[in-house]
């Protein structure tokens, strides 16, 4: 086991510190402070405008490095204003923890070892909500939380609300964040994957006092309104956005497309269920439910048990590109359903939103029809180049 005190050479040599932003904290600040300087002298607090006696607590502590300012902005800017610091002062990677007590010093090493082998990825301290005084809020808050950062990034991981995380900061000044409350949290993991950092999950110590001792800032009706609103807004980025442009980045990626070829070839799943996958993609992102097909899609390919990866590629089919031939597509497949009613079918170049609504019926039974051929073609043309590489190449074992 390594000595305390050698741990600030490892803090030295990957250039990291710890960040404690503080509000109001000032019965536990000064025992959390202690705590980490047993481990290493690279320490920022930054004092989000406290009104207690935050600030006779840091003067005891003259070799710190202190950022702070008079009003309360939130947690959210106070972060972002110690990342500031920590990269001005030659910093590339800081560890945050709370100062109310809940994280231990002694798990500074995980996060460091960690991030060692995962140098350009957000390193998470996931936490045990199954323990005692867990407030059953911050459980149900949690998962609700790990649902959306999978939704637009595809990641999963344990616990996406926990404070203690390890930030490669120097990868991450380019990213200009907007949130300053407690959603900041949500947004600073979402774009930073986003942006190409990864996010690994490693296990810490947590400690919740009882109700009657416990001490939170958080307001639930403003705080969870701030967050849903932030949801609302990366939901319409990623879906509209991120999704298309990693799609057109895979087009030129030679990883991605070995990636994708070996979950198409490799996978467990029957050629059959892959086929499905594959149909049912290109369905969901023809049919008539724009802005909720890949929620939709991503929705029923867990109930159906389908490739999830094979059904978001091929619901890509409707990326911006694309959508001007689909419609058109749309108004030919209708034209049979409407006889004597049918519109004339504008150019691909003419659509607009006025010629869809002019005859809405025409469009969407068109569009479900395009939906049923295209998904049908592409799966069957799936289900056959399949079989067609494994007959050539052999089963995989």
């Amino acid at each position: 086991m390594r000595e305390r005190s050698s741990y600030q050479e490892v803090f030295d040599s990957k250039k990291a510190a710890v960040l404690i932003p503080t509000y109001n904290n000032a019965g536990s600040l000064a025992e959390v402070i202690r705590d980490v300087l047993s481990y290493t002298h690279n320490l920022l607090v930054v004092n989000d405008g406290s009104t207690d006696a935050s600030k006779d607590v840091l003067a005891q502590f003259p070799q710190i490095t202190v950022v702070s300012y008079e009003r309360n902005r939130g947690k959210g800017w106070a972060l972002r204003q110690g990342f500031r610091k920590a990269r001005e002062l030659g910093y590339e990677y800081v560890i945050t923890l709370d100062a109310d007590g809940q994280h231990y010093a002694k798990d500074l090493p995980t996060l460091l070892e960690t991030v060692g082998q995962y140098p350009n990825h957000i390193i998470i301290g996931a936490r045990n909500l199954d323990q005692e005084n867990v407030p059953g809020k911050s459980s149900f808050g949690n998962r609700f939380s790990n649902f959306w950062f999978w939704l637009y990034t595809g990641i999963k991981a344990p616990d996406t609300q926990s404070g203690y995380r390890l930030y490669p900061v120097k990868s991450m000044e380019k990213i200009r964040f907007f949130t300053r409350k407690y959603e900041f949290e949500v947004e600073v993991l979402v774009r930073s994957v986003w942006a190409g950092i990864g996010v690994k999950s490693v296990p810490i110590s947590v400690y919740y006092p009882p109700a009657e001792e416990r001490v939170s800032h958080f307001r639930p009706f403003k705080d969870f309104s701030r967050i849903s609103v932030l949801n609302t807004v990366l939901f319409f980025i990623a879906f509209l956005y991120i999704r298309p442009r990693d799609f057109f980045r895979s087009l030129f990626s030679r990883e991605k497309r070995a990636a994708l070829l070996n979950e198409l070839l490799e996978s467990d799943q029957t050629h059959e269920r892959k086929a499905f996958s594959i149909g049912f993609g290109v369905f969901m992102g023809i049919v008539p439910i724009w802005g909720f097909q890949l929620i939709v899609a991503i929705f029923l390919s867990v109930l159906l048990k389908l490739n999830k990866a094979l059904v978001i590629t091929a619901a890509n089919i409707s990326i911006p590109p694309m959508i001007p031939f689909i419609l058109y597509g749309s108004y030919l497949a209708g034209r049979p359903w409407m006889g004597e009613h049918a519109s004339n079918v504008p150019l691909p170049s003419e659509l607009s939103l006025s010629s869809i609504t002019v005859n809405l019926q025409q469009y969407i039974a068109g569009s479900i029809t395009l939906a049923v051929v295209a998904g049908t073609f592409f799966g069957l043309v799936s289900y056959f180049f399949m079989k067609l590489v494994n007959k050539k190449t052999g089963p995989v074992l």
